[in-house]
């Protein structure tokens, strides 16, 4: 049953209007006091009023707080208008009087008299004037903004986090970073289609290590006018990375510099009716996403999106979004090859773009339990790498015709290939091998990941919510002896027994994830609290590990474990967090981490 809106103006002439009825029933005839209808309204009975309908369960804590201000804003404008009119009242019977006086006989006595209609008149016209000149100015209420100010919306967070990265025994210290590689200087390898592990850059895998960091994010939303709004929102970050935010303290050259701020969100929404939302900028995940599996939670899209939803029947509400995003664009001055034999040559355009659409439903079976399901498909189109023609690398400021199809940024987890196509030359002295090169590393994948998603909501006990969660993607696209042909090794192989030899490949191209959360759904007011705890299983090639979460395993696919956590409420929209995350490889070299993190989160 929907419950009726009350407006303050509404209550307050029940309130009015209750106390005479009570006191008609209470009091004899002679001696009942009466209402004058030409009194400022008083939002003292209306407060009370409302406050009782709260204590009642009839209106939440939010409609009445509502409720409270437009009734002080009426009480206010009122009060104004009969002061305005009061005075002016007096205004016009002293001209008025002057003006007798001035053409009557000395002696003769007038008593002034307005007729009451022309008072009722003079107030409502007053009324109407103060009324307009509050609208118009912004004092319906003191310190009230004007406008134009008032269509801005300011929001924010700031989060301040102990992290704790532990790795125990057994880690091999030797896992390979492509990143570092693709976004500097191409690495001096070799010919053969594998790795050096003893000189390729490694992470560190093997040393603890402490570190505090803290967030800070600061937006505006700005409705601008038939539906249309605009967004703006700036954040920390050591780099532009596409999943995190965050910044550790004594990082960027330490000594208490100063740290970076980031455009974060620029966009430009059209919502011509409630149920359809049209975006076009850098704006949220416009894909719904109730884990992390395949997207970071608070991932920007950069593109154009749109969002529908449609409710066919009592409950039951479909839903579709859809979208195409550049993940990158060749720049306009694309390297020269100066190394190459036919001359200096311009780059051929290497475009990354990924185009996503998802449909999905969400169903209200009863007042307490609700189920929302959709599936989705995305198409990373010319993002897997492919070998160069044959080209000449003699320095590291040479490149090759698919130098740009190596990642901009990148996680781990993800198969690579070699890049360039370096034909073995003649050495050119005696201690030249005639067999180095300067390579980079491409993903040795098509990604094409069709994701299922599913949340379940138990309300039974509400505030407390019983909340199941569960997603699994696979890559349509994998095709596991291609990729094993050109995988560089030791990425993503097995280990072998026999020393010399190597293993077979092993990666992989699905992922799945279960999670329960309980507790209260939002943590917004004092001792609100949630705990949850789940499982994660994502394979080496199941997505693209750049857009996946960047702090289970320390970012990156190719991991599996259980994470635990949970939140508690210290007041009104500040929190405590904690949160342990136990990964280890699926594929490829040993790498195991657990990590601690502790937060003390406040929004605005």
């Amino acid at each position: 049953m929907k419950t009726r809106k009350l407006t303050a103006t509404a209550l307050m002439l029940i309130a009015c209007a209750a106390p005479a009825a009570a006191q008609d029933d209470g009091m004899p005839q002679g001696k009942r006091p009466t209402v004058s209808r030409d009194a400022p309204p008083s939002s003292n009975a209306t407060v009370n009023l409302i406050n009782l309908l709260v204590k009642q369960g009839t209106l939440s804590e939010e409609q009445a707080a509502v409720l409270v201000k437009q009734a002080d804003d009426e009480a206010y404008v009122a009060r104004q208008a009969t002061r305005d009119a009061a005075a002016k009242a007096e205004g016009a019977e002293k001209k008025a009087t002057s003006a007798a006086d001035a053409t009557s006989p000395p002696g003769t006595k007038r008593v002034t008299y307005v007729p009451e209609i022309v008072r009722k008149q003079l107030r409502e016209e007053i009324r109407a004037e103060v009324m307009d000149r509050a609208h118009k100015e912004g004092w319906a209420s003191p310190g009230k903004y004007p406008e134009w100010a008032q269509r801005i919306r300011f929001y924010g967070d700031i989060r301040a986090r102990y992290e704790g990265d532990h790795f125990p025994a057994g880690n091999s210290g030797l896992l390979e970073n492509f990143n570092a590689i693709n976004t500097g200087s191409p690495f001096l390898g070799d010919n053969a289609n594998a790795i050096n592990p003893y000189i390729f850059p490694a992470y560190n895998t093997t040393q603890d290590r402490n570190r505090f960091r803290f967030r800070a994010r600061l937006g505006a939303d700005v409705d601008l006018f038939d539906g249309f709004t605009a967004g703006l929102r700036i954040a920390t970050g050591e780099n532009s990375s596409p999943v995190s935010t965050n910044q550790t303290f004594g990082g960027n050259g330490g000594d208490f510099s100063k740290y970076a701020l980031w455009l974060d969100r620029a966009f430009v929404k059209y919502q011509p009716v409630q149920d359809f939302v049209a975006s076009v900028g850098r704006f949220d995940n416009p894909f719904w996403s109730p884990t992390d599996l395949v997207w970071y939670k608070d991932i920007g899209f950069d593109g154009f999106a749109i969002q529908a939803k449609q409710e066919v029947a009592e409950g039951f509400t479909p839903f579709f979004a859809g979208g195409a995003f550049p993940v990158f664009n060749t720049d306009l001055n694309a390297g020269l090859n100066t190394s190459d034999l036919a001359g200096p040559i311009k780059l051929p355009s290497r475009d990354k773009w990924l185009f996503g659409a998802q449909g999905g439903f969400g169903a209200k079976f009863d007042p307490e339990t609700t189920l929302t399901m959709a599936v989705a498909y995305y198409d990373f189109s010319n993002i897997r790498g492919r070998l160069s023609s044959a080209c000449l690398v003699y320095t590291a400021s040479d490149v090759c015709d698919t130098d740009l199809l190596r990642p901009s940024f990148a996680q781990k987890g993800n198969t690579y290939m070699q890049l360039r196509n370096v034909p073995v030359v003649l050495p050119v002295s005696a201690k030249d091998t005639g067999t180095l090169n300067y390579q980079y590393y491409g993903l040795a994948s098509d990604f094409r990941p069709v994701v299922a998603s599913a949340q379940l909501d138990f309300a039974q006990f509400n505030p407390i919510h019983i909340i199941l969660d569960g997603e699994y993607v696979w890559n349509t696209a994998f095709d596991r002896s291609a990729v094993a042909a050109v995988a560089v090794w030791p990425n993503n192989f097995a280990s072998s027994t026999t020393a010399g030899v190597q293993g077979p490949y092993n990666g992989g191209n699905q992922g799945w994830l279960a999670r329960m959360t309980v507790g209260n759904k939002e943590i917004k007011h004092l001792w609100d609290w949630n705990a949850h705890v789940g499982y994660k299983y994502l394979e080496s090639d199941a997505t693209v590990d750049a857009f996946v979460d960047s702090d289970f395993g320390l970012g990156g696919t190719n991991l599996k474990g259980y994470f635990v956590g949970g939140n508690v409420g210290l007041g009104e929209n500040i929190w405590a967090s904690v949160r342990w995350m136990s990964a280890n490889n699926i594929a490829g070299l040993p790498y195991a981490v657990d990590i601690v993190q502790l937060d003390l989160n406040a929004r605005f």
